[in-house]
């Protein structure tokens, strides 16, 4: 397993964290996660709102990237539609977190995984490698957005950012299944040259 792949599961793992972290503290009655800077949100919704909000900026740097880096139609394609969804997703999250007076806390390790995958693509060492390390990374970064944002509706408890993550939890369930058959066809050509 190559870098990218290796940050992309990494990515992945850390969105969908929180849902471990739920169900521990559920069950010994305290919580690992960052304790909110607003008394009126959760720390579950405020590790959500911090997550999606940095998690959406990736997405756009990510994908501009790959608008002017990939040559296969599909995937830039697909990456427009990344910078296309995701940045107003993101501006949507800087209202709710303007809205509670918060700013998007700094999650080190999450910020560290995603340079470190901008850096590996910056640098790949020509168009296949970086079409192969893009859609590996979007496949697992919508992976675990998807669990991100069902652990947002299943255990969150503001009503805005339930529904945000309720509304949105469709296209990135969408963005799933194109990354991954995306994905999958940039393996089969790999294979078949």
């Amino acid at each position: 397993m190559n870098r990218i792949a290796r940050l992309g599961l990494l990515v992945g793992l850390l969105l969908a964290a929180p849902e471990l972290g739920v169900a521990r503290a559920q069950e010994t009655g305290t919580s690992n996660e960052p304790r909110p800077a607003s008394p009126a949100l959760s720390p579950v919704d405020y590790d959500f709102m911090a997550q999606a909000n940095l998690g959406a900026q990736f997405q756009v740097d990510s994908g501009r990237l790959a608008e002017k880096k990939a040559m296969t139609p599909a995937i830039r394609e697909y990456a427009h539609e990344m910078v296309a969804t995701h940045g107003p997703a993101r501006d949507a999250l800087d209202r709710l977190m303007a809205r509670e007076g918060l700013q998007a806390p700094p999650e080190a390790l999450l910020k560290g995984a995603y340079s470190a995958i901008m850096s590996s693509l910056e640098d790949a060492a020509d168009v296949t490698a970086f079409e192969r390390d893009y859609m590996r990374s979007q496949v697992e970064y919508q992976k675990g957005n998807a669990a991100l944002l069902q652990n947002e509706v299943q255990n969150g408890s503001d009503p805005d950012l339930k529904e945000f993550a309720r509304s949105t939890l469709p296209d990135v369930e969408g963005h799933v299944q194109r990354a991954s058959k995306i994905a999958a066809d940039v393996k089969r050509r790999l294979l078949t040259h």
